[in-house]
């Protein structure tokens, strides 16, 4: 059975999880008008979906271990982007997010002796040293590129080899 503080601070990674889908769906949209840029826009597109599988992981985390588990209300994400470079900060940025506020359910997990729940989010540690390395690469990819638009049709081109790696 999960504590109170344990539901609600998972409820939260909960709602982190879905703004962070909806925030790369955005991206997603945003890069989908974007002359070129469709290889880009593929891989927000699938990096929300994932997101959503991972609020997903959590809800029935919760629920299995005898909480409730509460589907989040979302405030609209950033939709328009000066450029792309700015667009993949605000990724990296977010991703950090994620990556802190899983470390402090660990930090709490360990604290309540719920080894149960730290084991599962073990998973999540994981999956966040993956997702901010990746974040880290493509934004110093784009520092490389600078303005060529060659550079950056050659990124487009390769961005989902980034997400296959991850795998």
């Amino acid at each position: 059975m999960l504590s109170k503080s344990m539901q609600e601070s998972l409820n939260n990674q909960v709602k982190l999880e879905a703004m962070s889908s909806q925030a790369y769906l955005a991206m997603a949209s945003w890069a989908e008008i974007q002359p070129g840029l469709e290889g880009v826009a593929e891989y927000f597109f699938l990096q929300s979906e994932e997101e959503r599988i991972h609020m997903l992981k959590l809800m029935r985390f919760i629920n299995e271990r005898g909480g409730f588990a509460i589907v989040p209300t979302l405030e609209q994400p950033i939709v328009t982007y000066k450029g792309i470079k700015s667009m993949f900060e605000e990724f990296l940025k977010h991703e950090m997010i994620v990556s802190d506020s899983i470390n402090d359910l660990v930090d709490l997990a360990l604290k309540e002796k719920d080894y149960a729940t730290h084991n599962f989010l073990q998973w999540y540690v994981n999956e966040q040293i993956e997702e901010e390395k990746s974040a880290r690469i493509l934004n110093d990819k784009l520092e490389l590129i600078g303005d060529d638009k060659s550079g950056l049709y050659l990124f487009d081109r390769d961005i989902m080899q980034t997400r296959q790696k991850k795998r």
